[in-house]
């Protein structure tokens, strides 16, 4: 019996109206802070590992017959992979500062009431 509540109860709160805490909204700024950078981040150093291949593949001559670009592209894929944890950082940053007001507010909410 007891199963079958914990069960009901389980289902009911999927559909029950859920009260926006600060602890929740704490998390949300969070994560809205470092979306950007994430997604800059995975977009642009799998870019960067793409044109690394290309250029790989132009020097060793698996696509054609040109060694010189081949080495030129692959060395802009390198600075492309070697900039995306540095470019990472200052997007997080600047993520950071403009939540930041608002973040530390909601937290010292939460800490003050715990």
């Amino acid at each position: 019996m007891k199963d079958i509540q914990n069960y009901v109860e389980k289902i009911r709160g999927n559909y029950a109206e859920k009260k926006a805490d600060k602890l929740e909204e704490l998390r949300a700024l969070d994560k809205k802070a470092r979306r950007p950078a994430k997604i800059f981040a995975y977009v642009f150093g799998t870019a960067g590992a793409l044109v690394l291949g290309v250029g790989m593949c132009l020097a060793m001559k698996v696509i054609g017959d040109l060694f010189a670009l081949g080495v030129v592209v692959g060395v802009v894929g390198i600075a492309m992979v070697s900039l995306t944890p540095l470019l990472y950082g200052a997007i997080l940053k600047r993520g950071k500062r403009k939540y930041a007001e608002r973040v530390i507010s909601l937290s010292d909410e939460i800490l003050h009431k715990a």
